[in-house]
């Protein structure tokens, strides 16, 4: 990990869909500082080191979530997000293949700020996941 500010965390197992979202943040010129988390573990212990205090280089201005993640599910990792005082104001989108009613409801519950389905057309996600770069971090303010 660098240790410039992330900007966005980007919490995918899928690699195809992390290189194009990686390629759709580059072609927005937001891709320069990118963590990756390939499952929920990594994504909780990038946002809460040894649970002790901030991440060295600070936390993200945006996380990107999957749902659909092996070891801890999205879910879960949002469910901590939102109940720690450190984390409950970053901006979580949950972007998700799932179609299910129950995920996008319980998403709300737990404080999601904004929930996508991942669109199955190449030009489409490059262009979705671009405009949620541009909106959440040059357009939205933050506290």
């Amino acid at each position: 990990m660098s240790s410039a500010q992330i900007e966005i965390l980007l919490v995918d197992d899928n690699p195809d869909d992390v290189e194009l979202a990686m390629r759709a943040l580059s072609k927005h010129n937001l891709a320069n500082h990118v963590e990756v988390a390939r499952d929920g573990v990594e994504a909780l212990e990038l946002l809460r080191p040894d649970h002790g205090g901030p991440p060295s280089n600070g936390y993200p201005r945006l996380v990107l979530l999957d749902l659909k993640l092996p070891r801890v599910d999205g879910l879960e990792v949002l469910r901590q997000l939102k109940a720690s005082p450190a984390t409950r104001r970053i901006p979580v989108v949950v972007l998700t293949s799932s179609t299910e009613e129950r995920d996008l409801v319980e998403s709300y519950d737990l404080g999601v700020n904004s929930y996508i389905q991942k669109p199955l057309d190449f030009d489409q996600f490059v262009r979705c996941v671009g405009e949620l770069g541009l909106y959440w971090l040059l357009l939205n303010r933050q506290p």
